[in-house]
């Protein structure tokens, strides 16, 4: 691969599918989107057509090849964790939709597995919690109520895998089943010492392993695509999770480094280097790379609702016309309204982890109108990240930089409040694509492009760096009510 060629990033994401095309220096060739169907087939369900993932990342890559004219000598893929799919082996059709890593339908199957004080065992041996939003207990779900799904596994007639096995076997033809480190460690079944799938969580889980692809180096040799998809059979040399690709894409490869990306959800992930270091505070511990065979670990912490409570304002509201009407709404609005919203739609994450709250708005007047509704919900992403960075401190971690990234991160006032209510300076990058962008590195950096990934600090480029404001004394208070607001919406949702 020659310095002057350029790499296809994938990135199917939760609402999306992407395609970028980079040249060497990580510059924008050309880029195409396409939305994908959220599928809600009952209060808490979240599923996707896994046939239109793949059709709209095979529409939006061939989309994006096509714009640039430019020869593509590589491609690296960053996809939405957690989220499951099943598939017929000969066919390659899947035997139900893809589970979302939203989906709530295993929030029983996790609350059992607790009571029987399993999540100790659990933990220890992946870094997670027992909670519907990993991949386990949705895949055993499928196994136990798609018709003949368990025999046909027990057969080995179906691979079942993250979103990225899928399109790896799509793009490859079938000839390949396998993930990486990054999406392995998401799944409740892969043991992040050993660095293998873990054979007493299989058991627990009642997965067969011969389902599960085979774990690879988030920088690796993934195969070539099938030569009928491109015109020529193109490498695949780079796969992983969307958040460890924008902690890659974010130049955040030393030890107290924080990329925190609002998109979807939003979610914050400090590199911790080669320590892993188990939360007091139910924060996950995490593959963030493993590059040559060597980890790198993270810790995370996950807020569900980020960019989905902006569209519920939109959609379901309708006190809003778009997104970008939230800033300059938010800096209308009243500053001391009292208005504090928790937007729990699917439960609350790190570090409550209550897949049973549910949304609530307090503080309520004849004087609240669209502006206060939607400051309080740009506000709550504050709060909600100054928890997870409380945490990740308390936990003995050092932070030594915040960068931020997603489409909420163009969103000014929202960047401003968030210095604000963490103390912390937030810098955002003049690249804003760095979850593609952490894809295409991984890519160029098994291909020799990049010598090492120590090299991608420097080339992280700053455009905007926010520091904070406001008196500590308010910030404390605004700290305090937005505690309370949580307490209160945990008590009423868990009420039987």
């Amino acid at each position: 691969m020659n310095k002057s060629d350029n790499i296809l990033a994938i990135d199917q994401g939760t609402t999306s599918s992407r395609a970028v095309v980079f040249d060497q220096n990580g510059q924008i060739l050309s880029q195409t989107q396409k939305e994908l169907l959220q599928i809600y087939p009952a209060n808490g369900l979240v599923e996707h057509n896994a046939n239109e993932i793949w059709r709209t990342t095979y529409e939006v890559a061939r989309g994006a090849i096509d714009l640039c004219n430019a020869k593509v000598s590589a491609i690296g893929i960053t996809n939405q964790r957690e989220t499951v799919v099943a598939w017929d082996r000969e066919t390659g059709v899947p035997i139900h939709n893809a589970i979302v890593w939203q989906d709530r339908r295993t929030a029983a199957t996790c609350k059992t597995l607790i009571s029987e004080n399993l999540e100790p065992m659990v933990r220890e041996r992946t870094g997670l919690l027992l909670d519907p939003y990993f991949t386990a207990t949705k895949l055993r779900w499928l196994l136990d109520n798609v018709s003949g799904a368990r025999t046909l596994a027990e057969r080995g007639l179906i691979a079942a895998g993250t979103i990225d096995s899928f399109l790896l076997w799509r793009l490859t033809g079938g000839r390949l089943h396998a993930t990486d480190a990054t999406n392995a460690s998401r799944t409740l079944l892969f043991n992040i010492h050993t660095q293998k799938w873990d054979s007493a969580l299989l058991e627990l889980f009642e997965i067969p392993e011969a389902i599960l692809p085979q774990v690879k180096n988030s920088a690796d040799d993934f195969g070539y695509t099938d030569t009928e998809l491109f015109g020529k059979a193109i490498p695949i040399l780079g796969v992983v999770g969307d958040q460890q690709a924008a902690l890659i894409g974010q130049g955040c490869v030393h030890s107290g480094m924080i990329k925190s990306t609002y998109g979807t959800g939003c979610f914050t992930l400090l590199n911790t280097g080669n320590k892993l270091i188990y939360s007091n505070n139910r924060l996950l511990t995490t593959v963030g790379y493993r590059i040559d065979n060597s980890v790198c670990y993270a810790l995370e912490g996950s807020i569900f609702n980020a960019g989905t409570t902006i569209k519920w304002l939109r959609d379901t509201l309708g006190v809003i016309g778009s997104a970008s009407e939230t800033a300059e709404l938010a800096a209308i609005s009243s500053k001391h309204s009292g208005v504090v919203f928790v937007p729990a739609f699917t439960g609350l994450g790190a570090p409550h982890w209550d897949p049973n709250a549910r949304g609530a708005i307090y503080g309520l007047t004849r004087d609240t109108g669209p502006s206060e509704l939607v400051r309080a919900a740009l506000e709550a992403l504050g709060y909600q990240s100054a928890e997870l960075l409380s945490s990740m401190q308390h936990d003995g971690a050092e932070i030594t930089r915040l960068r931020v990234d997603g489409a909420m991160a163009q969103n000014e006032w929202m960047l401003q409040f968030l210095a604000d209510i963490t103390g912390k300076d937030v810098e955002k990058p003049a690249m804003v694509e760095t979850t593609a962008l952490g894809a295409a590195r991984l890519a160029s950096l098994y291909a020799g492009v990049i010598s090492s990934v120590e090299e991608l600090d420097g080339r992280w480029e700053l455009d905007c760096r926010y520091r904070p404001q406001l008196p500590l004394s308010e910030r404390q208070k605004l700290l305090h009510n937005w505690k309370k607001a949580v307490e209160s919406t945990i008590s009423f949702s868990t009420k039987p």
